[in-house]
């Protein structure tokens, strides 16, 4: 395992009361010119990243368990990414796939053949987020099996766009007003231990398949795409046995088991992919976020005879697989072996996971604790019940904030603080971040 070396000093320092005055003139001027509906986590402008710190525009160093929502996962400014977009940049940084192809691009499609689970022929498109690796996903699976339906889950989270928003599940922020959304799209129950009982997984899957086909029938069942550990939704870990049994289902019934592994993907997990976990193989896998080191760039791979059955055209877009973007992620997937990620993630999970283990039993708020690798979260509740707490999980993610930690939230409810940090952050960094999480959870929970 390769040694990470960091060209900014990592440590959290703080110049200013956050917002400094160069991010609040920032703000002022965003307001002018930026659309309102474009929002924020934290209202502090970044200058500068690397490793597991952001430096903002007034000075500050924070750390950062955000990685650009699973993106930054080699870090904002690795090396070999920058020389990678820099070389390719100086030749050319765009000729448009479907016009005049790139040696890139294919490179970069043979990687994902053989990094996605399963070991069946393998084909690839490149995209640019996504929202828009999921939308084509949909499109192969309806026109290679010639049906329409769409099963999608509970708390599932796939994007912005008019079909994406359709297969997402929390109506605010994401849905709310923007309808009429795409047809043909029915949601099913996810297996969520926390809230369902703790259903066996088998149970839970079997129940999903249960509504599947009273509602809409097997034989008119194009795709079910879902998360293996959901995002936006919470974090939420299926029970075991949950995906295998609803990917046996698939199989058996011709339906096209999409994995959305956009957040997942790329070491986040302890894995390179959340799918590995329990040995589950998709028909066609989603990706997108932690591929590129921070450039955008998304992929769907499936299998080939799903793949090829589109005709010639009828995938692609002007900037899917731009040349920058691809060098960028053939240089993330290098630093991605030579640090072996994978494990630095599990190692990330088992030191915040111990953490919160011991301060849950002196928190009744903490209802759970869960993930997997470094993509972990706490979910909120009232003491003693499992009424989701949205006002102090904003409370303690507000207080973070000011000492100078950057964490996000999510949920259905609203109610959980996750964990996304770079997977090249330092352990002893690391440590001071879970500190002050700790501290702040104690602070507003008592």
């Amino acid at each position: 395992m390769t040694e990470i070396s960091y060209r900014l000093p990592q440590k959290r320092a703080l110049t200013t009361v956050l917002p400094g005055p160069r991010s609040q003139e920032l703000t002022a001027r965003r307001k002018a010119a930026v659309a309102a509906g474009v929002g924020s986590t934290a209202p502090v402008y970044a200058a500068d990243a690397d490793g597991g710190v952001i430096v903002d525009v007034d000075g500050n160093s924070l750390i950062d368990l955000a990685a650009g929502i699973a993106v930054t996962n080699v870090g904002a400014s690795h090396p070999k990414v920058v020389a990678a977009v820099t070389d390719q940049a100086q030749h050319f940084t765009h000729t448009c796939f479907v016009v005049t192809p790139y040696e890139a691009y294919v490179k970069v499609c043979e990687e994902l053949a053989a990094l996605t689970p399963g070991d069946h022929e393998k084909r690839s498109v490149l995209f640019n987020s996504g929202a828009e690796a999921v939308e084509n996903a949909i499109k192969v699976a309806r026109l290679a099996t010639g049906r329409t339906a769409v099963v999608a889950f509970d708390h599932a989270y796939h994007g912005r766009t008019n079909l994406t928003m359709a297969l997402t599940a929390k109506a605010m922020p994401y849905k709310t007003n923007f309808g009429p959304f795409a047809p043909e799209v029915y949601r099913m129950p996810m297996s969520y231990p926390f809230r369902d009982g703790g259903l066996d997984g088998k149970a839970a899957a079997a129940e999903a398949i249960l509504r599947i086909e009273k509602q809409i029938g097997a034989s008119s069942v194009a795709a079910i795409i879902i998360e293996p550990i959901q995002g936006e939704g919470g974090f939420i870990v299926p029970a075991t046995g949950f995906l295998p049994a609803l990917a046996e289902w698939a199989r058996a019934n011709g339906v096209v088991f999409i994995a959305d592994e956009v957040q997942t993907g790329f070491s986040r997990t302890g894995d390179w992919f959340a799918c590995d976990h329990e040995g589950v193989v998709p028909d066609i896998i989603t990706m997108a976020k932690g591929i590129a080191g921070g450039m955008p760039l998304s992929a769907i791979t499936g299998r080939a005879e799903l793949m090829d059955a589109v005709h010639a055209g009828g995938l692609g877009g002007t900037y899917g697989g731009n040349p920058v973007a691809c060098a960028a992620a053939l240089a993330a997937i290098e630093v991605m072996r030579d640090y072996d990620l994978p494990a630095r993630a599990r190692r990330i999970g088992e030191i915040a996971l111990a953490r919160f283990g011991e301060l849950a039993q002196q928190v009744p708020a903490i209802g759970d604790i869960r993930g997997r690798g470094a993509m972990l979260a706490i979910e909120f509740v009232r003491p003693g019940t499992t009424e989701p707490d949205a006002a102090l999980t904003a409370k303690v993610a507000a207080r973070c904030l000011e000492q100078g930690v950057i964490t996000l939230t999510c949920g259905t409810f609203g109610n959980v603080i996750r964990l996304l940090p770079p997977l090249v952050i330092g352990e002893d960094l690391l440590d001071e971040a879970l500190t002050v999480l700790c501290a702040a959870i104690e602070e507003f929970a008592a």
